[in-house]
Parts: structure tokens; sequence; C-alpha cells
């Protein structure tokens, strides 16, 4: 019994909570930037490299003459898909600017949050005002 109280306690704690939920919005942070990656950007690359489209890039490895990926894939043919790897790539390098980006502005927040706020200024200390007063009689 001591063993499912310490795994309930262990389950329980912040951190594992807090990781629970990062895995769970990094899972649908990763399908936004795929569709990005997709649908937005290689398309203005394809159209910048002049139509080609990077999942189409391979090289034949067999005897067997394809036309395509999918016919490659579904004849069974060996090839080597580096127009994939191209885009795992560019996927990972816009998944990681994103992530650095939104990790900055993050850091950015909490340091605005733990600056202290600006000291009110400071007035004339007990030996000023006394020194004033000691003054203010001698002209008297």
């Amino acid at each position: 019994m001591g063993f499912i109280k310490e795994f309930k306690e262990f389950a329980m704690k912040g951190n594992v909570m807090d990781m629970a939920v990062g895995v769970i919005i990094g899972g649908a942070f990763g399908k936004i930037v795929s569709s990005l990656v997709d649908h937005i950007i290689m398309p203005l690359v394809g159209l910048a490299t002049g139509g080609v489209n990077f999942n189409d890039l391979f090289v034949n490895l067999s005897d067997t003459p394809v036309t395509s990926l999918a016919e490659a894939t579904e004849k069974g043919v060996a090839v080597f898909a580096y127009g994939a790897f191209i885009q795992s790539i560019i996927d990972f390098i816009i998944i990681a600017f994103c992530i650095f980006m939104m990790i900055k502005a993050m850091n950015k927040l909490n340091r605005k949050k733990e600056e202290p706020a600006p000291e009110a200024p400071a007035g004339p200390t007990q030996e000023e005002l006394l020194t004033e007063i000691r003054d203010l009689l001698k002209t008297k």
C-alpha cells in the first residue's frame, strides 16, 4: 500500500502535472507549426524554387522505373527520399525558432514582473533636518 501512496504523491506533484500539460500543449503546437510549414511556408519555398515540391524529391535505388514517390511507395520500390528529409529539417528549424520566440517573450514578461517598483525619492535624513533647524535658529 505504501508504494501506491508514494506513486500518487509523485504523480500529483506540480512538476509532473506541469510536464504533462507541456507535452499536451507541445503536441498541439507541433500540429499548428506543421500546418504552417506544410500549407504556407513550403508552397512559398516551392514558388521561389520554381514549383519544386520537396516531398516528391527522391532517388530511385532500383531498376524499376517510377515517376513519383507515391508510385514508388505503392510498388514497394527502394528509394532515397531526401526531399522528405529536407522537409523535416525545415520543420525543425521553424519549430525551434517559434519555441525560441515564445521563451524569449515569456522571459521578457517574467523580467517585468520581477523588477521592483522604483523607490520613492528619499527625503532629507533626520540629521539634515536637525542641521537645517539649527541653522535657522542661529540666523534668528
